[in-house]
């Protein structure tokens, strides 16, 4: 990166960052899962297709991943875009996405979960497992360790592949990973925002142990990405949970007494960063807030290298296979 190194802030926007990482986007291949209109990670997607050299967009729903590609492609007519069905609630399902990446020629340098389920009542996956932490933690990790060899293929003496982890500052409102529940969930406790601050805190121990494990070969990071009101907000089954955090008024809206909010550009901000900003390289396993660094903002419980290493040995456990570089 030449020239002046930029400042980040709270209002900074993606389209900031990108501009100002242009270099570094240029030539690379990057994944991005959730990418509906409206969403964050769809922001983040439109800004990164500009300078990238392919970008892929992921979703349960095929029509609605249509619908970004066609946005994106509006935008920015030589973007070069390709929508991915991935339903990352079924293992099965992530096996089969990551097989379509898989079978193409092109390495992988930037991999960014972005996708999450919506908070709301208990219900089980496919393969039995609860659907937040399912979606939220145990489909992206089976999905970056299906994906690896793709992302090492991209590492070369000057670049370091990324895997980008989108957390939340919520994380430190719950008790941290409750690992007995992560393989035998009950319904009889559970408790929905409790399950989004516990998948939460499963992603920056994730980023953390990631970037452990991987010796050096390739970089992950987490970040919170602020309050934004995105199409899970949006969703009819969160109101309740977040009207009780206090994040929605009585009338279903954003409370803007008690927080402060992002809009989409600006909430979409802190992935591009964590994904391209060159002065990351050291700092592998960071947690980001507003584009920069923000370690001391993680609760210890979800710091603890403890904690990571036995979420990754649970999670091995859970899909069934050992993550082994």
């Amino acid at each position: 990166m030449s020239g002046i190194v930029p400042t980040f802030s709270f209002t900074t926007t993606a389209d900031e960052v990108a501009t100002a990482f242009a270099a570094e986007i240029e030539g690379k291949n990057v994944l991005i899962t959730g990418t509906s209109l409206n969403g964050i990670g769809f922001e983040t997607a439109r800004v990164i297709a500009k300078y990238a050299n392919l970008v892929i967009i992921t979703g349960y729903n095929a029509e609605r991943l249509e619908r970004s590609v066609d946005a994106i492609n509006k935008e920015v007519p030589n973007a070069n875009v390709y929508p991915l069905t991935l339903d990352l609630s079924s293992l099965a399902g992530v096996r089969k996405a990551a097989d379509v990446v898989n079978a193409s020629p092109e390495p992988l340098h930037v991999l960014i979960h972005n996708a999450a389920a919506a908070i709301g009542p208990f219900g089980l996956t496919v393969d039995k497992l609860e659907n937040q932490f399912a979606t939220d933690h145990v489909g992206p990790f089976l999905l970056t360790k299906l994906l690896a060899p793709k992302l090492l293929a991209a590492a070369t003496s000057e670049y370091t592949p990324r895997v980008v982890f989108v957390a939340s500052a919520a994380h430190a409102l719950g008790p941290g990973v409750d690992f007995e529940l992560l393989a035998h969930p009950d319904p009889q406790t559970y408790k929905s925002s409790t399950a989004y601050f516990q998948a939460k805190s499963a992603n920056i121990l994730a980023a953390i142990e990631l970037s452990k494990r991987s010796k050096g070969a390739i970089n992950a990071y987490s970040l919170h990405p602020g309050i934004i009101a995105t199409n899970i907000a949006r969703k009819e089954e969160a109101v309740a949970d977040l009207q009780a955090l206090g994040i929605l008024g009585p009338d279903g809206l954003p409370d803007h007494e008690k927080f402060q909010w992002k809009t989409l550009p600006q909430g979409a901000a802190t992935t591009v960063a964590a994904a391209f900003d060159p002065r990351l390289n050291d700092k592998p396993g960071s947690y980001l807030e507003d584009s920069s660094v923000a370690n001391n903002s993680v609760a210890a419980h979800s710091s603890d290298p403890v904690n990571a290493e036995k979420l990754w040995s649970v999670t091995e456990k859970i899909i069934g296979e050992s993550f082994i570089f």
